[in-house]
Order: structure tokens, then C-alpha cells, then sequence
């Protein structure tokens, strides 16, 4: 279920539009970090609640976006492709949304979902002079294709 950036690349350089990958995270995130014009689309799978604050862990909550799976549906169907396609997700990290969201999609009859490993930023680096910065593994960190700024045709926009 989990792939590599570089294994993710590799695929879609050879599949095309006949899968799907999706940066799966809140478009403001994306537009803070960057991303890669390589996925097909921004659809988050968990959106921030400005609403909702945790105290505990002192950041805004996230629900899960309830239109996802119909979200990444549309978009096969729209290739002409249905559940069997393969679809990868990427997030920041690769674990707190990366891979929940391909297990759901998995869970909603999508059987071919898997994610990016350790996502689009990647790890942290434990010690030295980047102590804590995220320069350790993941889509940005393995010379693959990233800009600052995602594709305007590609991000997710709410609904008003």
C-alpha cells in the first residue's frame, strides 16, 4: 500500500492519466509548504476547523472532509476510470494522512488506494544545525519535482 516518492513518480510517469494521485492536504497548507505539479489534484482528506480549538495540543482541530471519497470518485470518472484504478495520496508526512486516507478510500471500495511514504515534507531531523527541520526523507527532500507554489487548476477550493 505504501510507496516511495521516487516509485510514486516512476508510476505516474508511466501510467498517466490512467490513475490518480492526489496531495491530500488542507489547500493552505499547500500554499504555505508548495507541492509538486506531478499530483493530478488537491482534495484534503482531513480540513482544518477554524473553529474548533485543542487546548491540549495547542492547533485547530481537523475533521475528516466529507466529500472526499465522492471527491476522488468524480475525478476517475472523469478519466473515463472507476475504483479499480490505482489512487495515491500524499500528505505531509505520510502518516497522519497519507496513509489513513488511502486506508479509507480502501474501506469505500477503492481497491487499488495506497500513499506516499513518508509524504511530501517528509521527517524531522533528530540533531545537528537542522534539528527539527522536516530535511529528512519524503517527496521535497528526494530531488524530485516541487515548487513553492501549486497549480492554481489543481487546488482544492471549498464550497461557499
Amino acid at each position: 500500500m505504501g510507496l516511495t516518492p521516487e516509485e510514486t513518480y516512476a508510476l505516474k510517469q508511466e501510467q498517466g492519466d490512467q490513475m490518480l494521485f492526489i496531495d491530500v492536504r488542507d489547500p493552505v497548507e499547500v500554499m504555505f509548504i508548495g507541492s509538486t505539479d506531478v499530483v493530478d489534484a488537491n482534495i484534503p482528506f482531513m480540513q482544518v476547523d477554524r473553529y474548533d480549538w485543542d487546548e491540549e495540543n495547542n492547533r485547530f482541530r481537523m475533521s475528516v472532509n466529507p466529500n472526499f471519497a465522492a471527491e476522488v470518485e468524480a475525478l476517475l470518472e472523469a478519466r473515463g476510470l472507476d475504483k479499480t484504478a490505482q489512487v495515491i495520496t500524499m500528505c505531509r508526512s505520510g502518516s497522519e494522512r497519507g496513509e489513513p486516507s488511502a486506508r479509507y478510500l480502501q474501506e469505500q471500495g477503492f481497491s487499488n488506494a495506497g500513499f506516499v511514504i513518508n509524504g511530501f515534507q517528509g521527517g524531522s531531523a533528530k540533531e545537528g544545525p537542522q534539528s527539527g527541520m522536516r530535511v529528512v526523507n519524503g517527496w521535497q527532500n528526494s530531488g524530485l519535482p516541487w515548487g513553492s507554489r501549486m497549480n492554481a487548476e489543481k487546488i482544492y477550493r471549498s464550497q461557499r
